[in-house]
């Protein structure tokens, strides 16, 4: 295992920021590495830390009577320079648990009403988003939207449109546009379970 022997904080950002990881391990090699981060200095960092906390929520919503649309946002991307299809996410507020953020977002995002369902704490632990090149963990929380779609609670540098996916429009967005990797799991659920929480059980 390897030895980490220095961390400089090279950013002070609001939302992400960039720390050198300098270390070695048993094999002699060198490390000189880069790490993303939503924590705000050095302290909170996970290689500080060694907790894994929720920095973040995902959210797999159906919607509907029949429950049989996913609730996915098309969003504008700066890395990518396009549009790709998510599932409406966010970060955890300062004291706020991942529920209560996942509820947030939802409405912030889409304008919808969020009600999560309670599943065995497993399926929602914390798990790491690009572990090679950030210390990001994200919650998945599952449950049901209903309402109206409005855009009126975006921040200003959201570019969303919300898209409420039948099965054969989930089956055209997986064949045709760009997905997040953990969207794509989830509409791959969707689309092949009768009951798309039944993995949940």
């Amino acid at each position: 295992m390897a030895t980490i022997h220095e961390i400089t904080q090279l950013t002070e950002n609001r939302f992400v920021n960039l720390y050198n990881v300098k270390g070695s391990n048993d094999k002699g090699h060198q490390a000189n590495y880069f790490v993303a981060s939503r924590a705000k200095n050095v302290d909170e960092l996970k290689i500080t830390t060694k907790k894994v906390n929720a920095d973040g929520v995902s959210i797999y919503s159906l919607y509907g009577e029949k429950r049989d649309k996913v609730v996915l946002i098309k969003q504008y991307r700066y890395p990518i320079d396009c549009y790709v299809y998510e599932l409406p996410a966010g970060l955890c507020e300062q004291g706020e648990n991942f529920k209560e953020a996942a509820i947030r977002e939802m409405h912030e995002e889409t304008g919808l009403k969020f009600t999560p369902v309670d599943v065995d704490p497993m399926f929602e632990e914390p798990r790491f988003t690009t572990v090679g090149m950030t210390d990001e963990a994200v919650a998945a929380v599952y449950g049901y939207a209903e309402g109206n779609i409005s855009d009126k609670f975006n921040e200003k540098s959201e570019e969303i449109e919300v898209v409420l996916a039948d099965r054969d429009e989930v089956r055209r967005i997986l064949k045709e546009e760009r997905v997040a990797m953990q969207c794509a799991y989830q509409m791959m659920h969707f689309i092949h379970d009768e009951e798309p929480f039944a993995f949940l059980k």
